[in-house]
């Protein structure tokens, strides 16, 4: 997560979970229950609480501290989900192998980050109204069978 300052533009906080050994960076591991999705799969909430990240101010920036992140986030299907990519009917390296189902979406987000002295919130119920969001499955091309 990263955060601007409003009149200039310049990143003041860069919130993630740091570069592992591979190079996979921006990804952290949640509890299997973290993720809710509805029956109908038109709906799902992520909720995650007091994760341990590392706040290194600018992206990759030389100077981190440890922080913590809460943060829940709620989707709601607007549309109809749509069949996106080839599968395995194009080569594994083709950008279309993949197989999915989107959905345009409306979002819900609010979260919470705190280190040594200094802790920040969104407003809670800050919404993709003015944006863009779409939900769905995808299966990735790199695990097709």
């Amino acid at each position: 997560m990263d955060l601007f300052e409003p009149g200039s533009g310049s990143q003041v906080h860069d919130i993630n979970g740091g570069v592992l050994a591979s190079g996979l960076f921006w990804t952290l591991p949640l509890d299997d229950n973290a993720l809710q999705v509805s029956d109908d799969g038109r709906r799902a909430v992520l909720d995650a609480e007091d994760i341990q990240v590392i706040e290194s101010y600018r992206v990759f920036g030389p100077n981190t501290t440890p922080a913590t992140l809460s943060f829940h986030i709620d989707w709601e299907a607007t549309g109809p989900f749509v069949d996106r990519g080839k599968d395995a009917a194009v080569a594994p390296t083709d950008p279309a192998a993949f197989l999915a189902r989107f959905a345009v979406a409306r979002s819900t987000a609010e979260f919470e980050v705190s280190e040594f002295g200094f802790s920040f919130s969104s407003d809670p119920g800050i919404s993709t109204d003015r944006g863009f969001a779409e939900m769905g499955r995808e299966r990735n091309g790199a695990f097709l069978p």
